[in-house]
């Protein structure tokens, strides 16, 4: 918890997300189990309609909210600020084409983060103006996980963010194990791994290496 605001803090280390799609058949609440156990701080829920209806993510959350919070891990929602709410995460994560920052805000309060997916160093600079609490720097690389993705920032915009921006970040878009070395080599501190994560034949491992290797 960030005593002065109030919010919870935003952790270093491994940022995970879900992705039943590249998931290997085990449903978004086994991945989260197993990502808890290999000990990450912070999952966000990510799932798009018309691929899920609401219902199903809701009683997914709900599970994925009892898990997080027995561990103490925090919980994002990806897009959804409503679903939040329902679950009482710790927050929810939007793109550049969500509802505006300020606005969200009003719908879930002032003590739940914001985090603001930005692609370039405008974009990080109107996140601290608007309110966001931390901010996604990607793609940095390639990726295929997300459909409609920006073209790659590369690592000159992290090292723009890194420089310039007051505001916690995650390194996200194409990362891996081979290249996660160069990603904290820049200065990175909270790196997410999609695939690498959801699509390994053990995740608990898989992350407890992974967060070693960010330490």
């Amino acid at each position: 918890m960030d005593n002065q605001t109030g919010k919870p803090a935003f952790p270093r280390g491994i940022y995970g997300i879900t992705a039943e799609k590249f998931s290997n058949g085990r449903s978004n609440v086994e991945v989260a189990r197993q990502m808890i156990a290999g000990g990450i701080r912070l999952i966000q829920y990510r799932e798009k309609r018309p691929h899920k209806s609401f219902g199903a993510m809701l009683e997914e959350c709900r599970l994925i909210r009892r898990l997080t919070r027995e561990a103490g891990v925090l919980f994002i929602i990806n897009d959804y600020p409503a679903l939040a709410l329902l679950v009482d995460a710790d927050g929810v994560h939007i793109g550049q084409d969500d509802f505006p920052v300020p606005e969200v805000r009003k719908l879930i309060g002032p003590d739940k983060l914001i985090g603001l997916s930005t692609h370039g160093p405008e974009q990080a600079a109107a996140a601290v103006a608007g309110g966001a609490d931390y901010i996604g720097v990607g793609p940095i690389y390639s990726t295929q996980t997300k459909e409609d993705v920006c073209a790659p920032v590369g690592l000159e915009y992290l090292d723009h963010v890194i420089a310039h921006s007051p505001l916690p970040f995650v390194a996200i878009g194409g990362i891996k194990e081979h290249n996660l070395a160069e990603v904290l080599a820049h200065g990175a501190t909270t790196i997410c791994l999609v695939t690498e994560i959801v699509g390994a034949d053990d995740i608990t491992a898989t992350v407890r290496r992974l967060q070693a290797a960010c330490r």
